[in-house]
């Protein structure tokens, strides 16, 4: 039985890698190959694909990419981390009602808030500019981080936090020197599931950025044209946009499956 399972996970997990391979062997075929249907397995290797995305100096878009998903991360633990203490550990009134909000805020659907934040932001001068995109990714996240913090921060044990009252801890130097040690792997998966969503978010950056502030995914729509074939292109470039997410996986992989696991076995 353990055999069939482990066979099944294995299937499953190939299935799942299997468009991202095909996206790899794409974009070392040349154009003419890559839009061949189906695409030829023994085409000749090119890396002309990369070339051509590198020439198209990808690093500013990139580096505002790295800045928004990074600044807003960050803003996201510090807002959600009290947030979630005060949800799970010291509950204020009407705790639940605070939640269902907090969720309420995602049943709206993307591009129903589209307008009115681009209005705002032409209004204060914001278009086209990595700030205002840190503090939307922000609040787009913030939920999320709320809900899945909380969820971390409940199964800190209560005779440590007694403990670090009865040694005389404040709110930051518990947070600080208790709480955060404790729930480091869900302060990972919160921070990589919040990196991730900023880093692919298009909608938005594709309407508020332009020149200045464009980020990866929206630099990647710019080699789908109608003029030509382009598939070996963005199949290059989405592996490029692709490493940081990747890179970010392997490294906080430990304390990810930690983070996701936690709280499954009491």
């Amino acid at each position: 039985m353990n055999r069939l399972l482990g066979l099944a996970a294995w299937a499953a997990g190939l299935l799942f890698f299997a468009p991202v391979a095909w996206m790899v062997l794409t974009s070392l075929h040349s154009e003419p190959d890559a839009a061949t249907n189906p695409p030829s397995l023994a085409a000749p290797i090119t890396f002309d694909g990369y070339a051509e995305f590198f020439d198209s100096d990808p690093w500013p878009p990139l580096i505002n990419s790295m800045s928004a998903s990074i600044g807003s991360t960050v803003l996201v633990l510090l807002l959600a981390t009290p947030a979630a203490y005060a949800l799970s550990i010291k509950k204020v009134e009407k705790w639940s009602d605070v939640l269902f909000f907090f969720l309420s805020t995602k049943m709206l659907p993307v591009v129903a808030g589209l307008l009115p934040i681009y209005l705002v932001a032409q209004h204060t001068g914001m278009l086209d500019n990595i700030s205002f995109l840190v503090v939307l990714y922000t609040s787009m996240n913030l939920p999320i981080a709320v809900w899945l913090m909380r969820s971390f921060l409940a199964e800190v044990p209560g005779e440590i936090l007694e403990a670090a009252a009865l040694d005389g801890a404040g709110l930051v130097t518990t947070l600080r020197r208790v709480v955060a040690p404790v729930a480091l792997p869900g302060v990972a998966a919160t921070s990589l599931i919040c990196f991730i969503f900023s880093w692919n978010e298009l909608l938005f950056a594709r309407v508020l950025t332009g020149v200045v502030a464009g980020t990866a995914p929206v630099h990647l729509t710019g080699f789908v044209t109608s003029q030509g074939l382009f598939l070996a292109k963005v199949c290059a470039a989405a592996v490029v946009v692709s490493l940081p997410v990747l890179v970010a996986g392997f490294a906080a992989q430990d304390k990810l499956v930690q983070g996701l696991s936690l709280g499954a076995v009491k």
